[in-house]
């Protein structure tokens, strides 16, 4: 093949572009088994997502969804208090 663009593959830049990440703050996360049932919620309500809860911090990060309302009815749903949500 030669080398212009029109034989070239089209990029990939949707793969490579990762979605928004969804940040909540959830001080009644206390210990690491707050951060893991947190987790578990989300991942069992949205399969796609892609979970870091951090006990230490109080924060939780999502990604693989932008819906925010859902993340948080998952979290008030396992028990905890989501207080802040932004999109990072």
């Amino acid at each position: 093949m030669c080398g212009c663009s029109i034989h070239q593959a089209p990029s990939t830049n949707v793969v490579e572009q990762e979605l928004d990440v969804l940040t909540l703050k959830v001080e009644d996360m206390a210990c690491g088994h707050c951060a893991g049932a947190i987790t578990k919620a989300i991942q069992a309500g949205m399969p796609e997502a892609k979970v870091l809860a951090d006990s230490a911090t109080k924060i939780v990060r999502v990604s693989g969804t932008a819906d925010s309302a859902a993340v948080r009815s998952l979290v008030v749903r396992a028990g905890y208090t989501p207080i802040e949500a932004m999109l990072a």
